[in-house]
């Protein structure tokens, strides 16, 4: 599988602008995880740290779930890999989690937040809402934290990647 980044337009208007910065991440993400073997993309940080490519995935596939069906749509299937005993548990991993596995869960999850948010205007109001303020978000403030948390979890997957096999990159 060879990943395409796609820079975001400079001159679009802000959905397409925010859009194109999303995926630019989310590709971003696949990118670093391009080539390697299941064990590398399981290969934790440094010790006592569990932070793992994989683990990574993993971690965005409940990102998107939370953020474009909970809040966005109201519809809470509930996590993929966490539980009320372990809320890490998309960072545990053990030598049965697979590449593939973790990849197409969160190509799905992808594909359904695209959809929720294609029914939704910029302004409009999320159907869940903040445990801390109750309040509920707008599409543009999802669509901007989502870009800042595969920002910051993209530099993680750069010294991790680094770590693994030398590999450097934007």
């Amino acid at each position: 599988m060879t990943t395409e980044r796609r820079e975001p337009a400079q001159n679009a208007d802000e959905r397409t602008m925010l859009e194109g910065w999303l995926d630019y991440h989310r590709q971003t993400l696949a990118w670093k995880c391009e080539g390697l073997s299941d064990a590398q993309l399981r290969t934790a940080s440094a010790e006592p740290s569990e932070l793992s490519l994989m683990g990574l995935v993993r971690h965005m596939a409940e990102v998107e779930r939370g953020w474009f069906r909970k809040v966005l749509v109201g519809d809470d299937p509930g996590p993929i890999y966490c539980t009320e005993e372990d809320r890490d548990g998309e960072f545990h991993l053990t030598d049965a989690d697979t590449w593939q596995e973790a990849y197409a869960t969160w190509q799905a999850e992808i594909g359904v937040a695209r959809r929720n948010a294609s029914g939704f205007a910029l302004d409009d109001l999320s159907k869940g809402r903040s445990r801390y303020t109750a309040e509920p978000f707008n599409l543009r403030w999802i669509y901007t934290h989502m870009i800042e948390e595969y920002a910051r979890h993209n530099g993680h997957a750069d010294i991790l990647r680094e770590r693994i096999d030398g590999a450097t990159g934007d």
